[in-house]
């Protein structure tokens, strides 16, 4: 088993709890190719890639291989994100699952099941807000309590008053696969 990882204190956490468990873990960086060669892999797994390289996961699946992975869907979380950023009408359109699909199929993969989900999220105290957004600091990426006071402080309100601050989440699962041999051109 091997694991790839291009955060570097992610991969020095997964070293630390797959090694043990006789993973290898890879470094490497987004965009470049993965450092194995073709076919090697009967089953590729991922959780929340940001990006995935569908020509880089067919090079590397076997004939018959399965990519099987969770994906972050579209505007997952928007509602909390633009309350501090305004409206992101590009990057809400980012992360569709139907475009990621016809991408795979675009690859020359199959794509064998697409599941799809939009999870509500409810935010009943201004400290889980600061601390969500401490977590995920991708979301609001300049994020801090000194910056947004006014907008925490409204939000505190409002929760104080029952109304709870409500996001959703997104994700699909998707299973893809590479066919036994390649579509024939005739």
């Amino acid at each position: 088993m091997v694991a790839t990882e291009a955060w570097p204190p992610n991969a020095q956490y997964a070293r630390e709890l797959l090694g043990p468990r006789g993973a290898e873990v890879i470094e490497t960086v987004e965009g470049d190719p993965l450092p194995f060669p073709d076919e090697s892999f009967k089953l590729i797994s991922a959780r929340h890639p940001v990006h995935p390289d569908w020509k880089e996961i067919h090079r590397l699946l076997q004939p018959g291989g399965a990519y099987f992975a969770q994906h972050v869907g579209k505007a997952s979380a928007f509602e909390l994100i633009e309350h501090f950023l305004g409206p992101l009408p590009e990057e809400r359109k980012s992360r569709d699952p139907e475009r990621e699909c016809t991408a795979a199929k675009d690859a020359g993969l199959g794509i064998t099941r697409l599941h799809t989900a939009r999870c509500r999220m409810e935010f009943r105290d201004v400290g889980a807000v600061v601390w969500i957004l401490r977590k995920c600091v991708w979301w609001v990426p300049d994020f801090s309590v000194e910056k947004y006071h006014n907008e925490l402080l409204g939000l505190d309100g409002r929760m104080r008053n029952g109304e709870p601050f409500v996001a959703f989440s997104t994700r699909h699962l998707i299973e893809a696969h590479r066919p036994e041999s390649p579509p024939s051109t005739v």
